[in-house]
Protein backbone atom coordinates (compact mmCIF):
# COMPACT_ATOMS: atom_id res chain seq x y z
CA UNK A 1 0.00 0.00 0.00
CA UNK A 2 0.86 3.48 -0.63
CA UNK A 3 3.01 5.50 2.67
CA UNK A 4 0.65 8.04 4.42
CA UNK A 5 0.60 9.53 8.04
CA UNK A 6 -1.28 10.15 10.76
CA UNK A 7 -3.49 12.82 10.23
CA UNK A 8 -4.25 12.70 6.29
CA UNK A 9 -7.13 12.18 4.39
CA UNK A 10 -7.12 9.85 1.71
CA UNK A 11 -9.25 9.32 -1.02
CA UNK A 12 -10.23 5.30 -1.97
CA UNK A 13 -11.19 4.89 -5.65
CA UNK A 14 -11.31 1.72 -6.69
CA UNK A 15 -12.62 -0.06 -9.89
CA UNK A 16 -11.43 -2.68 -12.36
CA UNK A 17 -10.63 0.10 -14.78
CA UNK A 18 -10.52 -2.15 -17.55
CA UNK A 19 -10.14 0.28 -19.06
CA UNK A 20 -9.36 2.87 -17.53
CA UNK A 21 -10.44 6.18 -19.55
CA UNK A 22 -10.36 10.10 -19.04
CA UNK A 23 -13.97 9.40 -16.94
CA UNK A 24 -12.24 7.98 -14.31
CA UNK A 25 -9.51 10.75 -13.81
CA UNK A 26 -12.12 13.35 -13.80
CA UNK A 27 -13.57 11.69 -11.36
CA UNK A 28 -10.18 11.15 -9.33
CA UNK A 29 -9.46 14.69 -9.91
CA UNK A 30 -12.57 16.03 -8.55
CA UNK A 31 -12.72 14.23 -5.89
CA UNK A 32 -9.03 15.50 -4.56
CA UNK A 33 -10.18 18.97 -4.77
CA UNK A 34 -13.43 19.12 -3.13
CA UNK A 35 -12.24 17.19 -0.61
CA UNK A 36 -8.86 18.51 -0.03
CA UNK A 37 -7.21 14.60 -0.41
CA UNK A 38 -3.28 14.40 0.93
CA UNK A 39 -4.03 11.37 -1.74
CA UNK A 40 -5.85 9.27 -3.77
CA UNK A 41 -5.67 5.66 -3.87
CA UNK A 42 -6.38 4.10 -7.79
CA UNK A 43 -7.36 0.79 -6.31
CA UNK A 44 -6.82 -1.56 -9.15
CA UNK A 45 -9.12 -4.86 -8.41
CA UNK A 46 -8.45 -8.21 -9.44
CA UNK A 47 -12.06 -7.87 -10.63
CA UNK A 48 -15.33 -7.20 -10.36
CA UNK A 49 -18.29 -9.31 -8.40
CA UNK A 50 -20.47 -8.24 -10.34
CA UNK A 51 -19.28 -8.51 -14.03
CA UNK A 52 -18.42 -11.31 -16.60
CA UNK A 53 -14.35 -11.80 -15.96
CA UNK A 54 -14.06 -13.12 -19.89
CA UNK A 55 -13.65 -9.67 -21.12
CA UNK A 56 -11.09 -8.69 -17.98
CA UNK A 57 -7.60 -7.48 -19.46
CA UNK A 58 -4.65 -9.07 -17.63
CA UNK A 59 -3.99 -6.65 -14.40
CA UNK A 60 -0.23 -5.83 -15.33
CA UNK A 61 -2.20 -4.18 -18.05
CA UNK A 62 -4.53 -2.20 -16.54
CA UNK A 63 -2.51 -1.23 -14.08
CA UNK A 64 0.36 0.27 -16.91
CA UNK A 65 -3.04 1.61 -18.66
CA UNK A 66 -4.13 3.61 -15.16
CA UNK A 67 -0.50 5.01 -14.53
CA UNK A 68 -0.21 6.25 -17.90
CA UNK A 69 -3.85 8.33 -17.81
CA UNK A 70 -3.12 9.30 -13.92
CA UNK A 71 -0.07 11.69 -13.58
CA UNK A 72 -0.75 13.36 -10.63
CA UNK A 73 1.89 12.59 -7.57
CA UNK A 74 -1.15 12.58 -5.57
CA UNK A 75 -2.50 10.08 -7.27
CA UNK A 76 -0.99 6.63 -6.36
CA UNK A 77 -1.80 3.78 -8.50
CA UNK A 78 -1.78 0.17 -6.49
CA UNK A 79 -3.48 -3.13 -6.95
CA UNK A 80 -2.75 -4.47 -3.20
CA UNK A 81 -6.12 -6.10 -3.74
CA UNK A 82 -4.34 -8.81 -5.86
CA UNK A 83 -2.53 -9.75 -1.95
CA UNK A 84 -5.41 -9.94 0.02
CA UNK A 85 -6.83 -12.40 -2.20
CA UNK A 86 -10.20 -10.42 -2.26
CA UNK A 87 -12.63 -8.34 -4.60
CA UNK A 88 -14.70 -7.64 -1.99
CA UNK A 89 -14.61 -3.96 -0.83
CA UNK A 90 -16.15 -4.54 2.73
CA UNK A 91 -13.09 -6.58 2.72
CA UNK A 92 -10.87 -4.42 1.62
CA UNK A 93 -11.58 -1.55 3.80
CA UNK A 94 -11.89 -3.30 6.87
CA UNK A 95 -8.52 -4.58 6.26
CA UNK A 96 -6.99 -0.91 5.34
CA UNK A 97 -8.59 0.98 8.28
CA UNK A 98 -7.41 -1.37 10.71
CA UNK A 99 -3.78 -0.98 9.50
CA UNK A 100 -3.51 2.70 9.34
CA UNK A 101 -5.02 3.85 12.80
CA UNK A 102 -5.13 7.77 12.61
CA UNK A 103 -5.46 8.14 8.95
CA UNK A 104 -9.07 9.48 7.46
CA UNK A 105 -10.11 7.55 4.25
CA UNK A 106 -12.77 8.12 2.14
CA UNK A 107 -14.83 6.12 -0.16
CA UNK A 108 -15.04 7.69 -3.76
CA UNK A 109 -17.59 5.80 -6.32
CA UNK A 110 -19.34 7.42 -9.60
CA UNK A 111 -22.94 7.65 -9.39
CA UNK A 112 -23.18 4.97 -11.78
CA UNK A 113 -21.98 3.02 -8.85
CA UNK A 114 -24.63 4.45 -6.20
CA UNK A 115 -27.47 3.05 -8.64
CA UNK A 116 -26.01 -0.50 -8.10
CA UNK A 117 -24.74 -0.16 -4.48
CA UNK A 118 -27.37 -1.92 -2.53
CA UNK A 119 -26.38 -5.25 -4.31
CA UNK A 120 -22.35 -5.27 -3.02
CA UNK A 121 -21.41 -7.29 -0.79
CA UNK A 122 -21.81 -5.88 2.72
CA UNK A 123 -22.64 -2.83 1.56
CA UNK A 124 -24.60 -0.92 4.72
CA UNK A 125 -21.03 -2.30 6.23
CA UNK A 126 -18.88 -0.48 4.08
CA UNK A 127 -21.33 3.12 4.48
CA UNK A 128 -20.78 2.36 8.18
CA UNK A 129 -16.93 1.91 8.12
CA UNK A 130 -15.98 4.90 5.84
CA UNK A 131 -17.58 8.25 4.58
CA UNK A 132 -18.39 8.25 0.85
CA UNK A 133 -18.53 10.68 -2.08
CA UNK A 134 -20.28 10.37 -4.80
CA UNK A 135 -19.35 12.22 -7.75
CA UNK A 136 -21.65 13.12 -10.32
CA UNK A 137 -21.78 10.87 -13.94
CA UNK A 138 -23.77 11.35 -17.10
CA UNK A 139 -27.11 9.80 -17.13
CA UNK A 140 -30.37 10.25 -15.00
CA UNK A 141 -29.20 11.88 -11.92
CA UNK A 142 -32.36 12.01 -10.08
CA UNK A 143 -32.52 8.26 -10.61
CA UNK A 144 -29.03 7.63 -9.17
CA UNK A 145 -30.28 9.73 -6.34
CA UNK A 146 -33.92 7.71 -5.69
CA UNK A 147 -31.62 3.99 -5.97
CA UNK A 148 -32.28 2.05 -2.94
CA UNK A 149 -29.35 2.84 -0.83
CA UNK A 150 -29.25 6.43 -1.90
CA UNK A 151 -33.02 6.53 0.01
CA UNK A 152 -31.61 3.97 2.81
CA UNK A 153 -29.09 6.09 4.21
CA UNK A 154 -30.84 9.54 3.00
CA UNK A 155 -30.43 10.33 7.02
CA UNK A 156 -26.59 10.78 6.61
CA UNK A 157 -26.32 12.91 3.60
CA UNK A 158 -23.91 16.16 4.02
CA UNK A 159 -24.76 19.06 1.96
CA UNK A 160 -22.28 18.96 -1.11
CA UNK A 161 -21.39 22.78 0.13
CA UNK A 162 -19.67 20.91 3.25
CA UNK A 163 -17.61 18.43 1.29
CA UNK A 164 -14.57 19.08 2.26
CA UNK A 165 -15.33 18.26 5.66
CA UNK A 166 -16.40 14.91 4.84
CA UNK A 167 -13.54 13.20 6.29
CA UNK A 168 -13.94 13.92 9.47
CA UNK A 169 -17.39 13.07 10.04
CA UNK A 170 -18.08 9.79 11.87
CA UNK A 171 -20.08 7.47 9.24
CA UNK A 172 -22.51 6.34 7.78
CA UNK A 173 -21.78 9.95 6.54
CA UNK A 174 -21.83 10.44 2.38
CA UNK A 175 -22.23 13.27 -0.33
CA UNK A 176 -23.40 13.75 -3.56
CA UNK A 177 -21.09 16.25 -5.80
CA UNK A 178 -21.85 17.49 -8.96
CA UNK A 179 -19.14 18.78 -11.60
CA UNK A 180 -18.11 18.51 -15.32
CA UNK A 181 -18.98 15.07 -16.40
CA UNK A 182 -17.60 12.72 -18.95
CA UNK A 183 -19.58 10.58 -20.85
CA UNK A 184 -16.99 7.98 -21.84
CA UNK A 185 -17.58 4.06 -20.52
CA UNK A 186 -15.15 1.60 -20.23
CA UNK A 187 -17.55 -0.92 -21.49
CA UNK A 188 -18.06 1.76 -24.83
CA UNK A 189 -14.01 1.60 -25.23
CA UNK A 190 -13.94 -2.17 -25.42
CA UNK A 191 -16.47 -2.47 -28.31
CA UNK A 192 -14.81 0.39 -30.25
CA UNK A 193 -11.41 -1.23 -30.24
CA UNK A 194 -12.41 -4.88 -30.61
CA UNK A 195 -11.69 -5.53 -34.14
CA UNK A 196 -13.40 -9.04 -35.93
CA UNK A 197 -12.53 -11.70 -34.97
CA UNK A 198 -11.44 -10.48 -32.03
CA UNK A 199 -7.43 -10.56 -31.17
CA UNK A 200 -5.88 -11.51 -27.91
CA UNK A 201 -6.92 -9.05 -24.54
CA UNK A 202 -3.03 -7.64 -24.96
CA UNK A 203 -3.32 -7.05 -28.55
CA UNK A 204 -6.55 -5.26 -27.94
CA UNK A 205 -4.65 -3.31 -24.66
CA UNK A 206 -2.06 -2.40 -26.14
CA UNK A 207 -4.55 -0.59 -29.09
CA UNK A 208 -6.20 1.25 -26.02
CA UNK A 209 -2.72 2.51 -24.62
CA UNK A 210 -2.04 4.16 -27.78
CA UNK A 211 -5.52 5.42 -27.81
CA UNK A 212 -5.27 6.74 -24.17
CA UNK A 213 -1.96 8.48 -24.96
CA UNK A 214 -3.14 10.18 -28.22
Amino acid sequence: MPHVERGMVVGLFGGSFNPPHPGHRLVAEIALKRLGLDQLWWMVTPGNPLKSRSILLPLAERIALSRDLARNPRIKITAFEERLKTSFTAHTLAHVVARHPGVRFVWIMGADSLKTFHRWQKWREIAALVPIVVVDRPGATLSFLSSPAARALSFARVDENAARSLGLHRPPAWTFIHGPRSTLSSTEIRQAARPVPMPGLREASGGLRRALKD
